[in-house]
This record gives C-alpha cells, sequence and structure tokens, in this order.
C-alpha cells in the first residue's frame, strides 16, 4: 500500500515546483491537486500526462489502483480561489 505522501513526494520528483494535495480514503484510490508553473500553455490532457508520468511506476505496479487529478496553474488556481 502506497501512502498519501509517497504520491505527493513522487509527483514532486516529477514537478519539482508543484504544489500538491492528495486525499485518498483508502489507500489504493487517490484524488489529487497539482499547481505547477509547469502546465504553463499546455492543455489538460498534457498537464496530467505530466503527473502520471512522475506517478507511472507506481500506477504500472499497481501501487495507484485509481488517480483522479486536478491540474492548475499558479495563475488559474489564483483565480479560482
Amino acid at each position: 500500500m502506497i501512502s498519501p505522501d509517497q504520491v505527493e513526494a513522487m509527483i514532486k520528483t516529477g514537478l519539482p515546483d508543484a504544489q500538491v494535495a492528495v486525499v485518498s480514503p483508502d489507500g489504493e484510490h487517490f484524488e489529487v491537486t497539482v499547481i505547477s508553473s509547469e502546465f504553463a500553455g499546455k492543455r489538460r490532457v498534457q498537464q496530467h500526462q505530466l503527473v502520471y508520468g512522475a506517478v507511472k511506476q507506481a500506477m504500472a505496479s499497481e501501487a495507484i489502483h485509481a488517480l483522479s487529478l486536478n491540474t492548475f496553474t499558479p495563475e488559474e488556481w489564483a483565480t479560482k480561489n
């Protein structure tokens, strides 16, 4: 079983400037919010691909069964909140 802290660390390794919030009620399904300047100019699917790339190994090993993503640039996040 993988912890939300481990998921957060993997994403921050792949996207060093990211702000990451991870919620997992069961340790297998994760809802993740990622804010990163790396997302600027990228479509939502490209943003998600960057995050999936960071957790690729955990997805392949089935340590993560499901990953729900919300991705934002810092500017998008500022207007949302």
